[in-house]
């Protein structure tokens, strides 16, 4: 099996999202090639073929020119599967590519079992395993969900491209976001409530031991979607992407989403009644207890 790897260039940076593309094709067993608009002083970390398209002449993003230069990568290399992150730039892309070669595509990929491909579905409560009947197919990857390779590292051997294909829209820079509310990548320290706390009121708990341990408190995803608690303290791919020194997880399960978004914490604690709960395998400490009884007492310790 061939996969070709789309890698990003944003803000004028490589962004180290291809190692979990290398990690996928490492899982998969699978030769990879790769592709990327950006420069040539600052190249991937990989010891393969590498089509390298100019950003001073292609910008950025520029949808109808990138997929025109992918597709003739794809023409080069007939590969059986067209990776992506699942980001802003793999969203807007990768049906642009499925489209122009008429195949299938598959969206959020969190694990591959057995050769096939694995998808969350009902909010990330269950997964589905996907057997793909096309030749070839387009992917997005969820990110966190694939580990760079052990051996991630080389020099790669660049192929440039070039296209003639003009685009209807004009790359002009990015935008900041207002700032607002808490923003919880400086915190050194985080409290994160998760669908176990069961009730809003529970949510002044985790707000207490947060308080307590002089950190700032975060929600997953279900929780902020319920309005319990509001979405600038949201950590996970949907949210923000946190690395504090302590992150403690109370009745979050770990859905890859969030763990995307924490698992560069340097130390991990859960609380969950659940001892086989995916959040375990990230946590250097499992607390199995009911957290609205765990809490209360640990908070008064402290």
């Amino acid at each position: 099996m061939k996969t070709l790897l789309i890698a990003e260039y944003r803000d004028g940076k490589l962004l180290g999202s291809y190692q979990e593309l290398m990690g996928f094709a490492d899982q998969l067993g699978a030769e990879c090639a790769m592709f990327i608009v950006g420069t040539s002083e600052e190249l991937p970390d990989y010891s393969g073929k590498l089509y390298l398209a100019d950003v001073e002449k292609y910008a950025e993003y520029s949808p109808a020119v990138h997929k025109k230069l992918i597709l003739e990568v794809v023409k080069n290399e007939q590969p059986d599967m067209i990776v992506f992150s699942h980001s802003s730039y793999g969203w807007d892309l990768a049906p642009r590519i499925a489209y122009s070669l008429q195949t299938a595509q598959i969206s959020e990929v969190v694990d591959v079992k057995g050769g096939e491909l694995v998808v969350p579905v009902c909010n990330s409560k269950m997964r589905r395993t996907i057997r793909v009947k096309s030749e070839q197919c387009v992917v997005t990857l969820q990110a966190g969900a694939f580990n760079p390779p052990d051996d991630g590292t080389g020099t790669p051997q660049p192929v440039n491209i070039d296209t003639d294909a003009q685009g209807r829209i004009s790359f002009l820079g990015y935008e900041e976001v207002e700032p607002g509310g808490v923003d919880l990548g400086k915190a050194e320290i985080i409290v994160s409530a998760g669908r176990g706390i069961g009730k809003p009121e529970n949510v002044e708990i985790v707000a207490d031991l947060a308080q307590k341990l002089g950190g700032e408190y975060g929600a997953s995803r279900p929780v902020v979607d319920s309005e319990w608690v509001d979405h600038n303290r949201q950590v996970g791919t949907t949210g923000q992407t946190v690395s504090p020194k302590l992150y403690v997880a109370c009745g979050i399960s770990g859905a890859i989403q969030h763990l995307a978004g924490m698992k560069k914490s340097e130390f991990v604690v859960a609380i969950n009644t659940d001892r086989d709960a995916p959040i375990g395998e990230v946590a250097d400490v499992l607390v199995v207890a009911d957290l609205k009884e765990f809490i209360p007492v640990l908070t008064e310790k402290l």
